[in-house]
Order: C-alpha cells, then sequence, then structure tokens
C-alpha cells in the first residue's frame, strides 16, 4: 500500500462518531493522549504493517517477510487475528480492522487511547522519538540507496549482523546524565604521588615514608593502564561501542547506526508490557462497561473481553496481570491499605475489611501509570494476597504427565522468578570490558550471571554476527557452575575452556 493510500483510509461516517464520543469519554476520566488518527485497514495490511513494527514504511530485508508470511498464515488458518495496533508517535497512530465488528471497533478505540495516554506520559516514554514515522522512511530510503550502492546482499548481510545484536544496548542510557566536565583547571599535582611538601628534610622519612610512596606510585600505574583501556569501565551498550571503535566502512556505520536507533525506540515497549497493556485493559473495561455499550452489545464485549484476559498455567498473560494490579492499587489506595498501620495489623479478617475511605485509588494509579515500568511495578506493588488470588504460582512442565504442574507457591520465589524475567527484557546482561584483549586486538565481552547460564546457540549466533563486524577473533567470560569460563570465536570456529 502506498503513502497516499494509508492516508485516505479514512473511517466511516458512523465510525467516526463513536470514535469523537470514546475519545469524549476519555478525556472526561482524564486521560492526556496525542492528536490520534485512525487508518481503517484489512488483514493483510495489518499483517503487513505488524511485520514492519506498527509502521507502514520501513527498510527492506527478509526478517520482515518472514514475519508477514507466519502473521498471514495464522490468519487464514484461523490461529491468530490481529485487532488493533498503534505505534508511539506524535500525532499516534492506530490501525483498525475493517472486518471488525462494532462493538470490536468500540473496544479498540477505547483501548487505544489508553494507550496513547501512557505513550505520552510515561517517563520510560518521555526520550522516545515522536516523529518515529518520518524516521523510519528516512532510513528505508536509506538503506535503499546502499543496496543500490553496494549490492542488495551484501547490505542485507550485514543487516543480519547488526539484528542479531540489537539487544546489547543500555535502556537505561537515555535516562543518564552526561558526565559533567570540570570547567576549573586540575590543580598541579606533585612531583611524586602522594609526596607531602616539607621544609625540615630531617621530617621527610616520617612525614613521607617509603612504604607509602610506593604504594601510591603503584595506585597510580594501575589508573594510567586503567585509563588506557578502552573502554575503561564495562559498557552496557555494545552497539555504541561498536561505532565508536569497530573498523565500519560508512555505509556499515550507517546501517547500525539505524539498528541502534530504532533498538532504543522500541526499548522502552518491552520494558512496559505488562503496564501499558494493562493500563489500556482498564480503560477499554471502564469506558465501555459505564458508558459505551448497548445493551445488545454486552455478551459480544464480556465474550470477547475474556478471552483477552485468559490466563494460561506456566504463562503471564500481560493483558491480565496488568488491568488486574491497576485494579488492585486502585482499590488498596482507595480503602486505605497501605503503610505502616496496615502492613502490621495481624488480624486477617480485620485487613480483608478495612476500609479508611481515603478515595485516593484514581490519584495513585496515574501517579504509577507515569513514572514506573515493569520491573518497578511488579516489585513495589505486587503482594502476597495478589498472588494468592490470581493463583501466579511457578510452573513446570511435566513430562511424563505431559501438563504444567505448580512448582513453587511462596510469594517471596514467585516474585523473584516474575522480576527475575522481567529485568533486562529477559535478556543476558552482557558488557564489552575490553577492545584489545591480551594485547591482541580481540574483543572481550562478560556475561553478568544471574543464575542462569547463557544459552550456548544464542552464544555462537552472537558471537558470530559480532566478529563480523569487528573483523577480529571475538571472546565472551561467563561462568558456569560457579567456575569462570571463556568463549572465543574466530575464523568460523566456536571454541571453549575454563579460566
Amino acid at each position: 500500500m502506498s503513502s497516499t493510500e494509508f492516508m485516505n483510509s479514512q473511517l466511516t461516517p458512523e465510525l467516526a462518531k463513536v470514535r469523537d464520543q470514546i475519545r469524549k469519554y476519555a478525556e472526561e476520566y482524564g486521560l492526556d493522549f496525542f492528536e490520534t488518527i485512525f487508518e481503517m485497514v484489512d488483514h493483510e495490511q495489518i499483517n503487513s504493517f505488524a511485520a514492519l513494527g506498527g509502521f507502514p514504511v520501513r527498510y527492506p530485508h527478509w526478517r520482515f517477510g518472514m514475519e508477514y508470511d507466519q502473521l498471514s498464515k495464522g490468519y487464514t488458518w484461523g490461529l491468530q487475528k490481529i485487532y488493533e495496533m498503534v505505534i508511539n508517535t506524535n500525532p499516534s497512530y492506530a490501525y483498525l480492522m475493517k472486518s471488525n465488528n462494532m462493538v470490536d471497533q468500540k473496544t479498540v478505540i477505547a483501548h487505544v487511547y489508553g494507550h496513547v495516554d501512557f505513550f505520552k506520559n510515561n517517563y520510560w516514554f518521555s526520550k522516545t522519538n515522536r516523529k518515529m514515522l518520518d524516521t523510519m522512511a528516512n532510513h528505508a530510503v536509506k538503506i535503499r540507496d546502499h543496496m543500490d550502492q553496494y549490492g542488495q546482499d551484501r547490505v542485507e548481510t550485514f543487516i543480519d549482523h547488526c539484528l542479531a545484536l540489537e539487544n546489547l544496548i543500555d535502556p537505561h542510557l537515555p535516562f543518564l546524565n552526561p558526565k559533567r566536565r570540570d570547567a576549573e583547571e586540575a590543580p598541579e599535582k606533585s612531583t611524586e604521588p602522594g609526596r607531602i611538601k616539607s621544609d625540615r628534610q630531617y621530617m621527610d622519612h616520617y612525614i613521607n615514608p617509603p612504604e607509602f610512596l610506593a604504594a601510591q606510585r603503584k595506585k597510580l600505574e594501575q589508573q594510567v593502564q586503567k585509563d588506557k583501556k578502552n573502554p575503561p569501565e564495562p559498557k552496557k551498550d555494545v552497539l555504541q561501542f561498536l561505532l565508536e571503535n569497530a573498523p565500519l566502512e560508512h555505509w556499515e556505520h550507517d546501517v547500525l547506526t539505524i539498528v541502534r536507533d530504532e533498538a532504543y525506540y522500541f526499548a522502552p515497549q518491552g520494558q512496559t508490557k505488562i503496564m501499558n497493556e494493562g493500563w489500556a485493559s482498564y480503560w477499554h473495561s471502564k469506558m465501555m462497561t459505564q458508558k459505551a455499550l448497548k445493551d445488545s452489545e454486552v455478551i459480544d464485549f464480556a465474550d470477547h473481553h475474556a478471552g483477552t484476559m485468559a490466563m494460561q498455567p506456566g504463562r503471564i498473560n500481560p493483558y491480565k496481570v496488568g488491568i488486574e494490579l491497576f485494579r488492585d492499587i486502585e482499590d488498596r489506595w482507595n480503602r486505605g491499605k497501605f503503610g505502616k498501620d496496615y502492613e502490621q495489623c495481624d488480624d486477617m479478617v480485620a485487613k480483608a475489611k478495612w476500609d479508611l475511605k481515603l478515595g485516593l485509588g484514581r490519584q495513585k494509579i496515574f501517579e504509577v501509570r507515569r513514572v514506573c515500568n515493569d520491573v518497578t511495578f511488579i516489585d513495589e506493588y505486587l503482594t502476597e494476597e495478589f498472588v494468592d488470588r490470581f493463583k501466579l504460582y511457578t510452573y513446570n512442565f511435566n513430562r511424563r504427565t505431559n501438563q504444567y504442574e505448580i512448582a513453587e507457591r511462596d510469594f517471596k520465589k514467585v516474585k523473584e522468578k516474575l522480576l527475575f524475567q522481567l529485568t533486562n527484557m529477559g535478556q543476558p546482561f552482557v558488557y564489552v570490558t575490553d577492545g584489545n584483549f591480551q594485547n591482541k586486538g580481540e574483543l572481550l565481552l562478560w556475561h553478568r550471571h544471574q543464575g542462569l547460564d547463557l544459552d550456548g546457540r544464542w552464544s555462537r549466533e552472537t558471537m558470530r554476527s559480532l566478529c563480523e563486524i569487528w573483523k577480529r577473533p571475538v571472546n565472551v567470560e561467563t561462568e558456569v557452575d560457579g567456575q569462570k569460563k571463556l568463549y572465543n570465536y574466530q575464523n568460523g570456529e566456536f571454541t571453549e575452556k575454563f579460566v
């Protein structure tokens, strides 16, 4: 579909009226969103946009074609259907399926306004590029120019390597303040580190003990070596390190920059999946059940809403967990079920009936929506009562019975595992520690072990792509069974050894 066709896919008069009414409801509830443009699309178009990450135009790559093929087959065989899609831009664009009935269209529009309110007001989206629609189109033009000049296969192969590394970024980097440079001139250093000046030469031995001066010299030498090391400290943004240090051609630098920019754009969505879907679901449920539904539409809405909220053992449904946790927070702050007095109450009956009638719930959930991501959301507001009520236990799959079975009911362990899955968006913590390992120009990375070993296939594919970009051997230091292990990739061969 061309950009002209995309912009001309307008709503029907009936649907435009519904959109305006639901937007009014959303504003009355206090939602604050960017202008939102709804476009009507068929199943082929929405599958195409979904394969491109929600954008109508993106750079050409076989991965997007593969994802489109999977989505199309899923739709054809009745395995899946995309009801809505919305992108984080200003103005925001949302797509509505032409085949949806009116109940679904209402639900989707209300859901979209919840998402756009979240995009606009959540702190973790505050650094994102709100003009990404134009940026994606510019990226597509650049990539196509490079393909015309250097060959499609060559450029596409390099994109493959870059995409294999797109998770090696630091999602918190956009929120860090740049290092402040001291404007004042550094004080003049003494000729010998640690030496104290003295006019009395006979006291020098006591004021400046030789052992102390030797230790200071050694410390200075270590600092000099540290300053020479590149990077001086472990660096989580591996892509940035490669851009600054890898021997890249101009077009390769351009492609890697594009992949890194897009990875940072999508990062907040991975950091807030539970909150974002929970917030949008909370508001579509509120608007539909209290204002937008006709009597004849109640059953259809309940059926589709229940399907979206279904829970399965061993899986986290972000829609269900998110909406119920927002509701729980609202209820607790309305009734005053927080703070020292409530936490220290040992009477379970009294805690169940606890109601100080504070009415702070709505204010609190808007505050939570503004400042949290999934990790802080779960860490701060998940309670033992919530886990028991919704049976958020840990499960293991029993191959003998071919069923999931409860492995752990303890609240602390359940919460710990959930946070573990969400931290760093479920990706391993990998840092660049040395760009000149063993003085051979090799790259050394460090995997910060947190109870889970590196996946062997992931290691090989990632190191292979790193080696193609770095143009020299690549090493990864990790831990296996409490012992340090070094992986090495060079000349197409992967080796490992304990160190």
